[in-house]
């Protein structure tokens, strides 16, 4: 009976940790090298985007020197084929100079509403200053089409 007890517990605490990993998008570093920035997570809302409404992407992140600026380069790939590139100042979409530590890289936008649904890969690239790289990564992430609700 103990044991019968034990297992809803469990289960309880094992949700507490684990449901929070669950909205996270996974990612993958484009290549071996270590690069001054690491990424510890990317989330993405609303998850799948939707055409034609907003979407945030915040992708987390530490470093271990300061970065006084720099740019942001993001290529997005549809059925391995590129189709949008686009690049942003650093201290555009957070807060510079950067401090060694934890910070949050925040980037919202509205996709057009003829944006085709399926499944998209993000490359991003950070770059310091002098065209340094900082970082760089790679995740997947869905857009499904919007309803007439998000149209007006």
């Amino acid at each position: 009976m103990a044991i019968s007890q034990a297992q809803p517990l469990l289960l309880l605490l094992l949700s507490v940790f684990f449901l929070p990993a669950l909205h996270a998008t996974s990612f993958t570093y484009c290549d071996k090298r270590l690069d001054p920035v690491k990424v510890t997570g990317v989330k993405i809302s609303p998850d799948p985007v939707v055409s034609g409404a907003a979407a945030t992407f915040k992708i987390f992140g530490s470093t271990g020197e300061d970065i006084s600026g720099g740019k942001v380069v993001i290529r997005v790939s549809y059925f391995g084929i590129p189709v949008h590139t686009e690049t942003h100042d650093l201290c555009d979409e957070t807060a510079c100079p950067v401090a060694p530590g934890s910070f949050v890289l925040s980037h919202s936008q509205t996709l057009p509403s003829i944006t085709p649904s399926g499944t998209y890969t993000l490359k991003m690239t950070i770059n310091d200053k002098n065209g340094g790289r900082l970082t760089c990564i790679s995740f997947k992430f869905k857009i499904t089409v919007g309803s007439a609700v998000f149209a007006s």
